[in-house]
């Protein structure tokens, strides 16, 4: 049952074009839950498996640690972000990724997969495999691994493990009614600035900067990005998200869903900041008080950089989904902690 459900706020604010409970978002990471749960399909299936060496599927990707060696990464350290990889905008200007010129999968409209996949393992991973998180470009990785093995495409993929058999329809790795696209912002000081290609906002909590293409998802050679590369509609990932708290059906086995929901690293990783472990596919509450927040241990938490945040508190019986335009607030801002605190009083 919904209990809440409300748009407010412009789609685009130059036209003043409202808001609507079925527009359209870049989703940034909250495509990494959708292309998770694809992942635990095909493990269900038993074609992958979380020990696997990605260079099973992906023989040419084999990035090696400063001293040169290349070590394993496996298929569980891509999903868990403890594979050693990072992403661009962790680093400043002369930072190996950004002299190869790593896409984050949000700018670069046209780029392939192959070559991103390239760049990154030409650059010395940042850290051993299992050795702590490191939020990555693992789930792009994970991306070639999926069409490794389904003999596809990643958005094929999505579809049929994951939005087809949910009657999910306006969320993929393409729009599917451009005009309902909402606009994306970036939240300054004065007033929202509309973000163009090639814009460059601060990321202060990496110190480092994330660099936009809001084009890239109307570009068709654009690759469909693991991390962060699909679109829909606030309504699609509430479904989706219900679906996990009820137990996964008819996407994935209620075991596999307490598996997803399982920190795997104890709240040491601080994946979400103080408090938080990880699962499969996102941030788990393991201490409340560090945080602080009114959440139960266990809420499943994630968000995107073009400004969305989502929480299932499972104790509580809670799916909660904000979707915005305008980044970073409608990601990690005051917006986030205002929501989750007005739910719970």
């Amino acid at each position: 049952m919904v209990a809440y459900r409300r748009a407010a706020g412009f789609a685009d604010r130059e036209s003043q074009k409202p808001m609507q409970t079925d527009s359209i978002f870049r989703f940034a990471s909250v495509t990494k839950p959708f292309v998770t749960a694809a992942v635990m399909r095909l493990i269900e299936d038993g074609v992958v498996r979380l020990d696997d060496p990605v260079t099973r599927f992906l023989p040419d990707f084999q990035p090696r640690l400063s001293d040169g060696s290349v070590p394993v990464i496996s298929i569980r350290h891509l999903l868990t972000h403890t594979s050693g990889l990072g992403y661009p905008f962790q680093e400043g200007s002369d930072g190996h990724y950004r002299r190869l010129d790593v896409s984050d999968g949000l700018d670069q409209p046209g780029l392939s997969l192959s070559e991103n996949l390239r760049r990154l393992a030409a650059a010395p991973l940042t850290a051993a495999p299992g050795s702590g998180f490191r939020y990555s470009l693992g789930m792009d990785v994970m991306g070639g691994v999926v069409e490794s093995v389904t003999g596809g495409s990643l958005r094929d993929a999505v579809r049929k493990l994951v939005t087809d058999p949910l009657g999910i329809v306006d969320t993929g790795f393409a729009v599917a009614d451009v005009e309902r696209l909402a606009t994306n912002y970036f939240n300054s000081e004065s007033v929202p600035v509309r973000i163009t290609d090639g814009m460059v906002v601060p990321l202060d909590a990496f110190n480092g900067s994330l660099t936009f293409a809001p084009s890239r998802i109307l570009d068709p050679n654009s690759y469909p990005s693991g991390g962060g590369g699909m679109v829909g509609t606030a309504g699609d990932v509430l479904h989706f998200l219900e679906t996990i708290r009820l137990g996964g059906g008819p996407i994935l086995k209620p075991e596999t869903v307490e598996m997803m929901a399982t920190d795997q690293l104890g709240p040491q990783a601080a994946a979400w900041g103080p408090g938080w472990g990880f699962g499969f596919g996102w941030a788990v509450l393991a201490d409340p008080h560090a945080v602080p927040s009114p959440q139960s241990p266990g809420t499943l938490h994630w968000a995107g950089g073009y400004g969305n945040s989502w929480f299932i508190d499972r104790a509580n019986a809670l799916t909660v989904v904000a979707m915005t335009n305008t980044a970073f607030e409608g990601m990690s801002g005051k917006f986030v902690s205002d929501i989750r605190d007005a739910v719970y009083n």
